[in-house]
């Protein structure tokens, strides 16, 4: 693959937002509170039109047996299974908080289970979140219902049941099949294991099964990196996400068990991004964006390919532009023109509940200028082209004087063969599209405003 130079890669290694929002999480404000939370919400309930769009559900289950030292996510590490259960009877509080203010049977046509490690509740367990959503939401049939999986905690009955559950699509956290990076990271799972679950997944009839690699983690190699490439190909997932380890040890507590010398260089880790890219287009993967690939057929591919595709806190989808309930610790959703996220520890989250207030403890009220560029930066991360007319209309506006400073940054990406112009907007090349996270920092008021990336992840 000649589309993408290592040495373009390199360039281009630099710390940047994902832009699963615009504008991103570390913006958001304690100012924001659950009463502007509940505001937006009633305004969804008595905004007509706004109703009628189906919502999207996130539910974070925090817990997780065994720690993985390379995970920023927000975890519990316990053996204690008996957390669960109350657990989950402050989310059924916070479900039943957002029915009051909402109103029953809102249609759902995306749920999201994530963690920490969704599959540390048992299977009642699950089976009760489950009755505890539908008895609240509609579930919309042909929706896209998924689970992030441990396979560590899982078996091909464990499978069955989450597909009786009304699940469709897994995501299987494997990172890397060496055994001496999985060592290195405390995540031991042969790859024999991975390859069964997924078969069963096939067996069950899971319509989309992904997996995720992590990229710069210790003890890899380029060459190391290429077996795994090999064996992920033979397992032949649906959908790849590949991640660059971002190492925040000052950050990121469990990281610091990672000894700093063990990891790749950044050549190398350059090396194993360019080899991955070359693998997964060789074996017929469609490289849908940023970090995600997926097989021609797979509904994401096809959404690409048809201009609809959408992203949202749990990264692309398929699903239209929707309003996103958060639920559990320290979720983050959306409403409106605000974002929110819950409390970050378990005993502030109960402690709201336990209130009666929903556990929102900061978020963001978008102006003017945010929206705008919120649908400039989400129409390059999915669609990779520009046009400047309907912004014009939608926001009532000049583009090209509005962001003039930022047509004349482009051009220095255009080359370099990223982005072409036209009379009517910007396209984003073929090359351009591996580096589509650089082009909407272009957009990004924030980020040109203080210059400080170094909390973000790299963009390669």
């Amino acid at each position: 693959m000649n589309v993408v130079s290592p040495e373009l890669l390199a360039q281009f290694d630099v710390p940047g937002p994902r832009y699963t929002s615009y504008p991103t999480a570390d913006r958001f404000v304690e100012a924001f509170t659950v009463d502007d939370y509940e505001l937006a919400l009633k305004q969804r309930r008595n905004g007509g039109a706004a109703m009628a769009l189906p919502l999207s559900i996130y539910v974070h289950i925090p817990f997780c047996e065994s720690l993985c030292y390379y995970c920023a996510c927000n975890k519990i590490i316990t053996k204690h299974h008996e957390r669960s259960a109350p657990y989950l009877r402050y989310l059924s509080r916070e479900i039943d908080l957002h029915t009051a203010q909402l109103g029953g049977g809102q249609v759902v046509s995306q749920l999201h289970l994530g963690g920490g490690t969704p599959t540390f509740l048992n299977d009642a367990e699950l089976r009760e979140l489950m009755v505890m959503l539908r008895r609240s939401f509609s579930l919309a049939p042909g929706g896209e219902y998924s689970i992030e999986i441990d396979p560590r905690t899982v078996n091909a009955s464990r499978l069955a049941t989450l597909a009786e559950l009304g699940f469709n699509r897994l995501s299987f956290g494997v990172q890397d099949f060496d055994p001496a990076v999985q060592k290195a990271v405390h995540r031991v799972q042969p790859a024999e294991q991975v390859f069964a679950l997924v078969e069963a997944a096939r067996q069950q009839g899971f319509e989309s099964v992904n997996v995720d690699l992590i990229y710069g983690l210790p003890q890899q190699t380029p060459e190391s990196f290429d077996r795994t490439l090999a064996q992920v190909v033979e397992l032949r997932p649906d959908r790849i996400a590949l991640y660059a380890y971002a190492h925040l040890p000052e950050r990121f507590k469990p990281q610091r068990r990672i000894v700093t010398a063990d990891l790749p260089a950044g050549a190398a880790k350059v090396e194993m991004l360019s080899r991955s890219i070359s693998a997964f287009l060789d074996a017929g993967y469609v490289y849908v964006g940023m970090d995600h690939f997926a097989l021609p057929n797979d509904a994401l591919a096809v959404a690409k390919r048809q201009g609809r595709l959408h992203r949202n806190f749990q990264g692309y989808s398929t699903q239209p532009d929707c309003d996103l309930i958060a639920l559990g610790v320290s979720a983050i959703g959306r409403i409106g023109a605000t974002y929110s996220q819950n409390a970050k520890t378990l005993n502030e989250y109960y402690d709201h509940l336990d209130q009666g207030r929903l556990p929102i403890v900061r978020g963001l009220a978008l102006n003017r200028d945010d929206l705008v560029r919120r649908a400039v930066i989400m129409a390059l991360m999915c669609q990779g082209e520009l046009q400047f007319e309907p912004i014009e209309l939608a926001f009532l506006l000049d583009f090209r004087r509005y962001f003039a400073a930022e047509l004349e940054a482009l051009r220095a990406l255009e080359e370099q063969g990223l982005v072409v112009f036209g009379d009517a907007g910007l396209q984003v090349t073929a090359r351009g599209w591996f580096f589509v996270r650089a082009v909407a920092m272009v957009f990004d008021r924030y980020l040109q405003a203080d210059r400080n990336r170094a909390r973000y992840s790299r963009i390669i």
